[in-house]
C-alpha cells in the first residue's frame, strides 16, 4: 500500500539535500570540535558554517546561535536560564494557555522556585491579544514567553507587536519558534528557539538564538562548549545536517510557503465543500501556510485517525508530545471547544513531500472514512 505523509508538524523526513550532507559527516566530521589538531579543527569548521547558515536563516549573527539536543531543550534553556539569572527579588513571567508542553512545563517548574506566572488564554481565534500582554505586564516581570506559530492550529502570534511592547518595557521576551523557522518571516525576540527534526534535519539537533547581551544560566555544567550554555561535545554531524536543511529553506523557502498553502486550501475547500457537519478551527485567523485543524462532528478523532491510517494517510489528533493523552487537546479546549469537540479534531499538516495527487486522494479518503464512522455513531443524527 502506499502511504502518504500529512504530519510534517510532528516531525519531517529528512530531505535528499540534508541527506547528502549527513552520511558523509557521519564518517568524515569525526573530530572533536574543541580539539586543536587538523582533524579536530576541520570538525570545528563545519560546526562554525552550520552556525552561520542557521543565522542566515533568523537573519542575526552567527555568535548568538547556540545548538542544542532540541527545541525543547532550547525553550527550557531560554525560560529557566533567563528567569535564572535575574537578581530581582521578586519575578514574574507572561505566557499562553496554548503553549508547547515544553514552555509550559518549564513555566510550571519556576512556580515551584516562586516565580509569578501568569497564562494569557486565548479566543476562538486561536491569537493571543497584544493587548493582554500589555495588561499582564509588572514591574516584577522578567520574561514574556509566547510562541510564534501554533503547532497544532497554525496560528501565528503577532510576535512583531510584542517584541516592541517588551523592549519598551525593558523585558526579555522569549518566542518557541519551532514550528515557525522557515515557514514564517520574524523580528526576532530576545530569545528563539528552533528544532532541526521540524525542517527536514535529523532529531536531537536544535539551536537557540540568544540577543548578545542576554544573560542565562545554564542547564547543565561542564566545558566551555557554545559559550558555556550547553556544556558538551558538539553533535557536529547533526549541526551540519541542521545548517544545510536552514540553507535550503533560505533559497526555498518562500516557493515551498506558497505550495503547501495552496495544498492546504484544496484540502480545505474539498472537505467543507464534501461533508457536512465540518469545522476548520482558526479559518479566519493567520495561520501557517502547511496547517490545518479540522473537526468532524458527531466522530471521535482517534478512530478516523487509524481508519486514515489503514487507507495509508499518517495524520495526527494533535501535538505528538501528547499522543496517547486521555486528556483532549489543552489547545483546543483553550479556544473554546467543549472536550467532545476537542476529541473530534485531526491535524493536517503538509510538507515537502506531498502533492495535488495525494491531496485528492487523502480527501477521498476521508469523504468514505467518515460517512463509515457516522453510520455507527449514535449521534450521527445530528448531521
Amino acid at each position: 500500500m502506499a502511504r502518504f505523509y500529512f504530519d510534517h508538524n510532528a516531525t519531517t523526513p529528512i530531505s535528499p539535500e540534508v541527506l547528502e550532507v549527513l552520511v558523509p559527516a557521519l564518517s568524515g566530521v569525526y573530530g572533536n570540535a574543541s580539539s586543536i589538531h587538523q582533524i579536530g579543527q576541520a570538525a570545528k569548521q563545519s560546526l562554525e558554517l552550520a552556525r552561520r547558515q542557521v543565522s542566515q536563516l533568523l537573519g542575526c549573527s552567527s555568535k548568538e546561535i547556540i545548538f542544542t539536543g532540541c527545541g525543547t531543550e532550547a525553550d527550557n534553556l531560554a525560560i529557566l536560564g533567563s528567569v535564572r539569572a535575574s537578581k530581582r527579588t521578586a519575578r514574574h513571567v507572561i505566557t499562553t494557555t496554548i503553549e508547547h508542553p515544553g514552555v509550559l512545563k518549564a513555566c510550571a517548574r519556576l512556580e515551584d522556585e516562586g516565580v509569578a506566572v501568569t497564562r494569557l488564554v486565548v479566543d476562538s481565534s486561536g491569537v493571543v491579544d497584544p493587548n493582554d500582554v500589555r495588561r499582564a505586564l509588572r514591574p516584577e516581570t522578567v520574561l514574556i514567553s509566547v510562541m510564534h506559530a501554533n503547532n497544532e492550529l497554525g496560528t501565528i502570534q503577532p510576535i512583531a507587536e510584542i517584541v516592541a511592547m517588551a523592549r519598551e518595557a525593558g523585558v526579555l521576551f522569549h518566542s518557541d519558534g519551532v514550528q515557525a523557522a522557515g515557514k514564517v518571516d520574524v523580528i526576532l525576540p530576545d530569545l528563539y528557539a528552533i528544532s532541526g527534526h521540524k525542517i527536514q534535519a535529523p532529531k536531537g539537533i536544535g539551536a537557540l538564538y540568544v540577543r548578545r547581551g542576554v544573560k542565562l544560566i545554564p542547564l547543565t555544567f561542564g566545558g566551555s562548549h557554545e559559550q558555556g550554555l550547553r556544556p558538551g561535545t558538539e553533535n557536529v554531524p547533526s549541526a551540519i545536517a541542521l545548517g544545510r536543511a536552514a540553507g535550503w529553506l533560505v533559497e526555498n523557502g518562500a516557493v515551498e510557503r506558497e505550495r503547501t498553502g495552496a495544498l492546504r486550501d484544496r484540502l480545505e475547500r474539498a472537505v467543507v465543500g464534501r461533508l457536512d457537519g465540518v469545522k476548520v478551527n482558526c479559518a479566519g485567523s493567520p495561520r501557517l501556510s502547511n496547517t490545518s485543524n479540522i473537526s468532524f462532528e458527531a466522530i471521535n478523532g482517534e478512530p478516523l485517525l487509524i481508519a486514515l491510517d489503514l487507507r495509508g494517510f499518517a495524520v495526527s489528533s494533535g501535538s505528538a508530545c501528547a499522543s496517547g493523552a486521555v486528556e483532549p487537546s489543552h489547545v483546543l479546549t483553550a479556544i473554546g471547544l467543549s472536550r467532545d469537540e476537542a476529541r473530534s479534531c485531526l491535524r493536517f499538516s503538509l510538507g515537502r513531500s506531498n502533492t495535488v495527487e495525494q491531496v485528492d486522494a487523502l480527501v477521498e479518503a476521508l469523504v468514505e472514512s467518515v460517512g463509515q464512522l457516522r453510520r455507527v455513531s449514535p449521534v450521527a443524527v445530528h448531521v
